[in-house]
C-alpha cells in the first residue's frame, strides 16, 4: 500500500486520480478549497481544506502528513486554476498572479516539502499536472499557458535534483477533459472569439486525431501507472494524454 497525496483532489482531475489509487489499495489523502467537495470525500480518505499557494499552510499540511504517515511514496501536484479568458493586453496584473501562483507556484510547494520527505526515505514519484497548453501556445489564455510551461520546467528540474536519491518525476498533460471546468472554459472562449460554444468544442475535437475529448478517469490511470513499480524507470518525461491534439488554437 503507498501513502498518496493530491492537491486539488476533491474534485475533476484530481477526484478521478484519488478514486483511481483508492481502487489500487493505496491511503488517500487529498486537499482542495472546495468544502463541498471536501466534505462529500469517502469515509477513509484524510481530506485537508488547503491553499495550495499559501506556504504556510502547505508547510502545515506536511508537518501533519509526516506526524501521521512518517513518509509520502506518491504525490500528485494537480491543483491549478483556470485563470482568465482575454487577449493578452486585456488581463489584469491580479488575474494573472492569481492564476500563476496557484497552479505553478502551489506546483512548487508541494514538490518543494515533498522533496524533502522523500529525499529522506530514499524514494518516491511526484507527477505534475500540466497542459497541453504547456507544450503550445493557447490564444487568450496567457497566464494558464505560461503556468503550466513552469510547470514541466520545474517538473524536468526535479527529476534532475533527486533521481539519484531514487525518487522520479513526471508530467502529464491533459488535452480537453468532459466536465465542468471544460464547459466553463469552452463558454468563456466563445464569448472571447465571437463564436457559439458548439464551434468551440467541435474546434477542440478536430484538433485531436481522435476526434474526441478525454476523460478524467483516462488521466488518472497514467497517474496511477506512474506511482507504481511498473514505472519505476520512467522520470523526467512529458506524457500527454490529450486524443493526439495538434492544434492548440481550436476552430470550427
Amino acid at each position: 500500500m503507498r501513502r498518496v497525496l493530491i492537491t486539488g483532489g476533491a474534485d475533476g482531475i484530481g477526484l478521478a486520480m484519488a478514486r483511481a489509487f483508492a481502487a489500487a489499495g493505496h491511503a488517500i489523502w487529498v486537499t482542495d478549497v472546495n468544502d463541498a467537495a471536501l466534505a462529500a470525500c469517502p469515509e477513509g480518505w484524510r481530506a485537508d481544506r488547503v491553499d495550495v499557494s499559501d506556504a504556510d499552510a502547505m508547510a502545515a499540511l506536511f508537518a501533519r502528513i509526516d506526524d501521521t504517515w512518517r513518509g509520502l511514496d506518491v504525490v500528485c501536484a494537480n491543483a491549478g486554476i483556470a485563470g482568465p479568458t482575454a487577449p493578452v493586453e486585456d488581463v489584469t496584473w491580479d488575474a494573472w498572479r492569481a492564476c500563476v501562483d496557484v497552479t505553478l507556484g502551489g506546483a512548487f510547494l508541494t514538490a518543494k516539502h515533498a522533496a524533502a520527505m522523500m529525499r529522506a526515505q530514499g524514494r518516491g514519484s511526484i507527477v505534475f499536472t500540466s497542459s497541453t497548453a504547456g507544450q503550445h501556445g493557447f490564444p487568450n489564455r496567457a497566464p494558464y499557458a505560461a503556468a503550466k510551461w513552469g510547470v514541466i520546467g520545474l517538473m524536468k528540474t526535479v527529476a534532475m535534483e533527486l533521481g539519484p536519491f531514487g525518487i522520479r518525476a513526471n508530467a502529464i498533460t491533459p488535452g480537453a477533459v468532459e466536465g465542468p471546468r471544460m464547459d466553463g472554459v469552452i463558454a468563456r472562449e466563445a464569448a472571447a472569439k465571437g463564436m457559439s460554444p458548439a464551434a468551440v468544442r467541435a474546434g477542440y475535437t478536430m484538433g485531436t486525431s481522435l476526434r474526441c475529448f478525454v476523460r478524467a478517469e483516462d488521466v488518472a490511470a497514467l497517474a496511477v501507472f506512474l506511482g507504481s513499480e511498473a514505472g519505476a524507470r520512467i522520470s523526467g518525461q512529458v506524457i500527454a494524454v490529450d486524443g493526439h491534439t495538434e492544434n492548440s488554437d481550436p476552430k470550427p
